[in-house]
């Protein structure tokens, strides 16, 4: 195995196919580890994007004691940066005291090596304080019944009232093993909102890694689509995460009834956690989450600037975008479609 740094009896090493099973035991395991720690993202991102990875394991004895997932993230319009991750939520170093110290050590040592911008690290809870931070993501989670009506009860007035709109507009809901919809609805979706699309093969690529535990939901109105998530299943939690909907979702609450769909599901399924993903401290998504009743919670990405003084921005918000983002709102779905696939990864 090549050894990236050593110290004492505790040693961090770069991942090989043949250990992917020992790290994905460990994350399975572990109480402050994520669906976005496993090892299949390695694939679904180098695969899709060319991003190179540079998967860190500490270990003592042959026994894995934390893991923290790079990806090497070069741009000429967008940058240089090692990064843990991109596309995901969170992604930071994982596991006990000694191995989280060690791998960003290990870390810090590689971002050197590879002469990047800067080192960024998507973390749940707050640390590397002398770091850059930027605290601009929020996340949305909470426990779910086991009951459908209890959770149904749970959401707020307005926003039950709301999927019960959806109820009675006629809406049915589907989980499909296409990527069909999906596709369709979520390209269109992200287009109108001003964002470039991920790649096709992004999400082709998490459907053959993840399998099962990627799991399309599609809401129809009169057999025609017209609102379609992609979400994941990770031990007790469901995690809807790319999502989207026709202009006339709106108007047929098929936006609301999606997402109870996803977590009427998922309690009957057995799953007791319902994860809404991160969103944008001001934005569209972090008002409709938190009508649900969930609570927003800090996430603590944080950035060490190596060979640049500053931390990127790519907050489609900022003023640095506004014009960008009015234009690509305007593109016919061709071009966007073509377009986007080419940007969007170094966005992400």
């Amino acid at each position: 195995m090549p050894n990236i740094n050593e110290s004492a009896a505790l040693t961090v090493t770069e991942l090989r196919d043949e250990e992917t099973d020992a790290w994905d035991a460990f994350v399975q395991s572990n109480d402050r580890s994520t669906f976005f720690h496993l090892a299949g993202w390695r694939e679904v991102i180098s695969a899709s994007c060319g991003f190179r990875p540079y998967y860190l394991y500490a270990h003592r004895d042959g026994v894995v004691q934390g893991v923290l997932p790079l990806f090497h993230v070069r741009s000429i319009l967008f940058g240089n940066t090692l990064k843990s991750t991109p596309f995901c939520v969170v992604g930071g170093p994982v596991g006990s005291a000694v191995a989280v110290d060690a791998l960003v050590d290990a870390a810090l040592a590689l971002a050197d090596r590879l002469c990047v911008d800067g080192l960024e690290l998507r973390n749940h809870e707050a640390s590397l304080d002398d770091w850059s931070a930027n605290d601009l993501y929020v996340t949305f989670s909470r426990d779910i019944d086991p009951d459908p009506e209890k959770n149904m009860k749970a959401i707020p007035r307005k926003q039950r009232a709301m999927v019960r709109k959806g109820i009675k507009a006629g809406l049915g809901s589907e989980v499909e093993t296409s990527l069909e919809n999906f596709l369709s609805i979520y390209s269109a979706s992200v287009r109108n909102l001003g964002t470039p699309v991920f790649p096709k093969a992004y999400f082709l690529k998490l459907r053959e890694v993840f399998a099962s535990s990627c799991e399309v939901t599609t809401v129809y109105k009169d057999g025609e689509p017209v609102s379609s998530v992609l979400s994941f299943l990770f031990g007790d939690t469901v995690l809807p995460y790319y999502g989207g909907g026709l202009p006339k979702a709106r108007t047929l609450a098929a936006y609301d009834f999606l997402y109870w769909e996803v977590m009427r599901r998922a309690c009957e399924n057995g799953l007791r956690r319902f994860d809404f993903g991160r969103s944008k401290q001001g934005a569209g998504s972090y008002s409709f989450k938190k009508n649900w009743g969930f609570e927003p919670q800090p996430l603590h990405y944080r950035y060490l600037p190596i060979k640049s003084d500053s931390i990127p921005d790519r907050n489609p918000m900022s003023p640095k975008y506004r014009t960008a983002v009015a234009l690509w709102k305007k593109l016919p779905m061709p071009i966007a479609n073509t377009m986007g696939p080419l940007i969007s990864p170094y966005l992400a």
